[in-house]
């Protein structure tokens, strides 16, 4: 499995009890789809290894109670703090206006009278706000990612409509004037 047709799903974050379980931190706004999992893949030395699940318990709202068939000790350590994914195939599919992050990359955002304002290069979720990167001509722009800004999302097109606020492209677009 390569990393590329997988996403994150969580980590490994420490053991549970004397048995061999480990807690896994899930990643997730809808932690409750994955209680039912019978593998997943945690990265070793930039592989990703399958483990197969013997069974699972909720922990907490957000981390699961994992025992590993044929469980070692040696097993549980080399998956402590490792991060685990699962194939891009097991994910839901959307549609209307919701979309996973990775599956909008390369698509072009329009505003509301259809002007480009550039492609999606990546999203930023790491901060308190999430935000598409775009590249317009050559120009990085950030565009934050609020739902109800979000007019249409055209997976047969590739694009994403929003109704942006006047000037938001243009503070990335004009040049500063220093104060004189």
């Amino acid at each position: 499995m390569r990393k590329e047709d997988c996403y994150l799903l969580g980590k490994i974050t420490r053991r549970h009890g004397l048995a061999g379980n480990v807690i896994l931190k899930l990643d997730t706004d809808q932690p409750e789809l994955y209680n039912k999992l019978e593998s997943i893949f945690v990265e070793i030395n930039g592989l990703l290894v399958p483990f197969f699940i013997a069974k699972t318990s909720w922990s907490k709202s957000d981390a699961l109670n994992i025992s590993f068939k044929n469980s070692t000790e040696a097993l549980v350590d080399q998956s402590l703090g490792k991060n685990v994914y699962l194939p891009l195939s097991t994910l839901p599919k959307l549609s209307g206006k919701q979309f996973y992050y990775h599956e909008i990359i390369g698509f072009t955002i329009f505003d509301e009278e259809n002007n480009n304002c550039g492609v999606i290069e990546s999203v930023n979720d790491q901060t308190a706000q999430n935000y598409f990167v775009t590249n317009f001509g050559g120009k990085e722009i950030v565009i934050p990612i609020i739902k109800d800004w979000i007019l249409e999302v055209n997976r047969d097109e590739k694009f994403i409509k929003m109704q942006l606020p006047e000037g938001l492209i243009d503070v990335f677009l004009i040049p500063l004037k220093k104060d004189e």
